[in-house]
């Protein structure tokens, strides 16, 4: 990677809950396609496809994504630099640390550090303020991006701007925390005053000494995980002791709040953090009478309304300002303006072990293999249908409390029982004893699909014991 291209760092860890019931936390915002065909985080990756401008970008994310991380990155052809995971959740300053310190391995570089989940219209004055904040950088500035108000919003932190630069940026005169409605409209007034977006440009070795001067905890938890990392597969697993010595902090209280070298590149852009549904439907392109609808849905006589179904057909009738989401399992309704309040139904959700589930994980799982969806389950028995990619298998693995029962229903399936292997196509099944080893695969160019039948005394997903993994998850 040339030294002069810029390195893009994409923080993909988060697990916002106010996208709920279609984010949870084994599949949040960043990796569903909210915004047209492609997940918010591939979106992210084509707005860096430009090698005159950018490098492979580093992804800093966790464990439990990685995969989802590496066949989104692959699906949106892409190529990665790293993929580094983060042991511990520590907030932003330790995760932009120690990307800092992976992409400056060689040498200085360039840096542009973006969230995975905010959706960006890419067009001339986005490529503007991108030019702006890489003269600051270049210069010894760290950069940040301040997106022009459209409004008095109260859920955004706000950058006052003070001189103006030769590069195009200002000084950043102070942080703002999340104003009241009344105070937002008064320095919206003064016209001196962006919405923080949390992108940040900035040459590493600029931004590293800032650390060290400001943050040195952070820096020190941050080299030492990096020099204690270990590579895992096509990851790169930080030291989990030394990274969690951090503070739990973020890049604005660490550092940008304190440094004398912030500046603030001018925005004027197209820009929304997708924070609730109500700024979905905002980003989303409205039938005339102001309504969106995804998936089966038919609406009548409905104003002014968001619809989304993942599964069951949804007919809406004679309502205005509403939200209504529909996944596998879970049903939300609610006003459309009341959309932050989804964050408060999760909170609940999660107090009650009768519902916490629901807030974590969806019916369907997916896998680095392919996944599965839980269709039924009863006392002693549950019903999945399995889907396998071609060319994948799973992990050779046994259970210590179920036997299964696998009806192809589509493609082809090599089966291994023990020592034995054998083929199985359409219409077909086979028997897993209690106890046995065994490992299912794809070996055909079509998506293999099973009906699986558990029966047992226990069924839960932590019954497995793996032989062999071709993802490295033993």
């Amino acid at each position: 990677m040339s030294q002069d291209l810029i390195v893009p760092v994409i923080l993909a860890g988060g697990k916002g809950t106010r996208l709920w019931p279609m984010s949870r936390s084994a599949r949040p915002k960043q990796f569903l396609a909210l915004i047209g065909d492609d997940s918010l985080f591939q979106l992210t990756l084509k707005r860096l496809k430009d090698p005159k401008r950018y490098g492979k970008p580093i992804v800093v994310t966790n464990s439990e994504y990685r995969f989802l991380v590496a066949e989104q990155a692959q699906e949106a052809g892409v190529e990665l630099e790293a993929v580094v995971l983060e042991p511990i959740a520590r907030n932003t300053a330790p995760a932009i640390a120690a990307a800092a310190l992976i992409a400056a391995k060689n040498g200085p570089r360039l840096v542009h550090v973006l969230a995975s989940d905010h959706n960006i219209r890419v067009d001339d004055a986005y490529v503007t303020a991108i030019d702006t904040a890489t003269a600051a950088a270049r210069a010894g500035r760290l950069a940040t991006f301040g997106i022009t108000p459209t409004s008095p919003a109260t859920g955004f932190g706000y950058i006052e701007a003070g001189q103006k630069e030769a590069s195009g940026a200002h000084l950043v005169q102070r942080f703002v925390e999340k104003p009241n409605e009344e105070r937002a409209k008064d320095m919206l007034a003064t016209g001196n005053y962006y919405w923080n977006s949390g992108m940040f440009l900035f040459n590493t070795d600029v931004f590293l000494g800032e650390c060290a001067a400001f943050a040195p905890e952070v820096l020190d938890a941050a080299k030492n995980s990096v020099d204690n990392a270990r590579v895992d597969l096509d990851f790169v697993r930080l030291g989990e002791a030394e990274f969690a010595k951090s503070p739990d902090i973020s890049v604005d209280y660490a550092i940008f709040e304190h440094t004398k070298l912030a500046s603030v590149a001018p925005s004027p852009i197209q820009w929304s953090d997708l924070g609730a549904w109500d700024a979905v439907w905002k980003e989303s392109e409205c039938d005339a009478d102001g309504n969106v609808a995804r998936g089966p849905v038919n609406l009548y006589n409905t104003k002014n309304s968001f619809v989304f179904s993942e599964s069951a057909h949804v007919a809406v009738n004679g309502v205005e300002d509403a939200v209504v989401l529909v996944s596998e399992d879970a049903v939300y309704v609610g006003k459309l303006t009341d959309a932050q309040d989804v964050g408060k139904v999760v909170k609940d959700l999660m107090k009650n072990p009768a519902t916490a589930k629901l807030t974590e994980e969806h019916r369907t799982s997916y896998r680095p293999w392919g996944g599965y969806t839980s269709v039924l389950m009863g006392e002693r028995f549950q019903v999945k249908r399995i889907f396998v990619k071609p060319g994948k298998q799973l992990s050779l693995q046994k259970h210590h409390h179920r036997s299964e029962h696998w009806i192809v229903v589509r493609g082809t399936a090599e089966v291994q029982i023990g020592e034995a292997k054998q083929m199985l196509r359409e219409n077909e099944s086979i028997y897993i004893p209690q106890g046995e080893l065994h490992r299912l695969s794809n070996p055909g160019k079509i998506l293999l699909e099973l009906v699986e039948v558990q029966t047992g005394s226990y069924l839960g997903e932590d019954d497995i014991v793996r032989i062999e993994d071709t993802f490295g998850r033993i």
